[in-house]
C-alpha cells in the first residue's frame, strides 16, 4: 500500500486539504477560507491550485472527501449544497480523479467526521458511535463496526431535520449556531453582561457568560440541551449507540453543554437505556473531517486490495 493518502474537507466557509499516512495521521495541511459569493467554481479553483502543490512529488493511493451537504456516496456525485451555489448534481469524485489520477471516495462531512471520531477520537473503543455536529447547521453520522452506516441514497443521519413537534420545529431550528445566535439577540436586554456587537456569532458569548454564572446564558443552555436531548432520544431508541459524540462550533461550550445534555437525556428515553447512556465531547476539533476523510481513503484501498484493518478500534 502506498505510504500517502489525501483528504479534503469542503464546507460553506472552510476548505481543508491534507496529506496523511495509512494510520490517518495528518502530515501536512492547507487551510483556506471559502468565499461563498464565488460559488462552487471558486472552491474548485482553490482545489486546482492547492492540491497539486500539496502533493508535489508524492504518490497518493487514494483521496477521501467530506462534503458539506447531501451526496451520492456510491457514485461520488454531489446532490446539493445548502450553503454554496453551483454544486447540485456535480460529479465531484470524477472531477478530482481527472485532476490527480487516483481513486476518490466522497461522503457527507458529518458522516466523515463521525468516522474520524469513532476510530481516532472520543468514540474510540465504543460501538456503535453516533456523532452530531452543532454548527451553522446540525448534522449527524452513525458508525457501526468501524464503518459509516448508509441508508437509501442519499443516506445521511439527518438528525438536524428530526421534528421536535408536529408544527415543523426541527432540531436544527432550535440547536444550530444560527438558532442560538437568534435566541441570544432576543433576550440580550435581560443580561447584564456585554454581548457581541453586530449580528451573527452571538453564540460565542455563551461559554464565557456561563462561566460568570449569567442566568440568561444558563436558561439558553438548558433549553438547547433539552431540545438536543429530545432529538437524540429518537436516535437512541432506534439505534442504541454506545456513545454520543458532540462536535461542531457549539461543542466549544464544553463540559456545561455535555453535562447538561447527559442530564437531560434520561427523562426522554426508556429506563432500561438510562444506565448505559454516554455523552462525550468531540476530541479531534477541526481535524475530525480531514482525519475521517483519510480513513475513507485508506478504507477504499483496503476494500479493493482485500487487506484487513489492523488498527485498534
Amino acid at each position: 500500500m502506498s505510504a500517502f493518502f489525501a483528504g479534503i474537507e469542503i464546507g460553506g466557509t472552510k476548505l481543508q486539504l491534507v496529506i496523511g499516512d495509512k494510520r490517518a495521521r495528518i502530515l501536512e495541511r492547507k487551510r483556506l477560507t471559502v468565499n461563498p459569493s464565488k460559488g462552487a467554481a471558486g472552491i474548485r479553483a482553490q482545489i486546482e491550485t492547492t492540491l497539486p502543490e500539496l502533493l508535489r512529488s508524492r504518490t497518493i493511493a487514494a483521496l477521501g472527501v467530506g462534503f458539506g451537504g447531501p451526496v451520492d456516496w456510491r457514485t461520488g456525485r454531489v446532490a446539493r449544497s445548502h450553503q454554496i451555489e453551483g454544486w447540485s448534481e456535480f460529479d465531484l469524485a470524477g472531477w478530482l480523479r481527472g485532476l490527480i489520477s487516483c481513486r476518490v471516495v466522497l461522503d457527507n462531512d458529518a458522516n466523515v467526521a463521525a468516522l474520524g471520531e469513532a476510530i481516532h477520537g472520543a468514540g474510540r473503543g465504543f460501538n456503535p458511535v453516533f456523532y452530531v455536529t452543532l454548527g451553522s447547521g446540525v448534522g449527524g453520522g452513525l458508525v457501526v463496526d468501524g464503518k459509516i452506516y448508509h441508508g437509501a441514497t442519499p443516506g445521511e443521519a439527518e438528525i438536524g431535520h428530526v421534528r421536535l413537534d408536529r408544527d415543523g420545529t426541527t432540531v436544527e431550528s432550535r440547536c444550530s449556531g444560527w438558532a442560538i445566535d437568534a435566541r441570544i439577540r432576543k433576550v440580550r436586554h435581560a443580561s447584564r453582561l456585554p454581548l457581541p456587537s453586530g449580528k451573527g456569532a452571538e453564540a460565542k458569548w455563551l461559554a464565557p457568560a456561563l462561566a460568570k454564572g449569567d442566568p440568561v446564558a444558563k436558561q439558553i443552555l438548558d433549553e438547547l440541551a433539552a431540545d438536543l436531548a429530545f432529538g437524540l432520544s429518537h436516535v437512541i431508541h432506534l439505534f442504541h449507540p454506545q456513545i454520543i459524540v458532540l462536535g461542531g462550533g457549539l461543542s466549544n461550550i464544553g463540559e456545561p453543554l455535555r453535562g447538561t445534555v447527559a442530564t437531560a437525556l434520561p427523562s426522554f428515553v426508556m429506563d432500561v437505556f438510562g444506565p448505559s447512556l454516554r455523552v462525550a465531547l468531540a476530541s479531534l476539533a477541526e481535524d475530525a473531517v480531514p482525519i475521517g476523510a483519510l480513513e475513507c481513503a485508506v478504507g477504499l484501498v483496503e476494500s479493493v486490495s482485500g487487506e484487513r484493518h489492523k488498527k485498534k478500534r
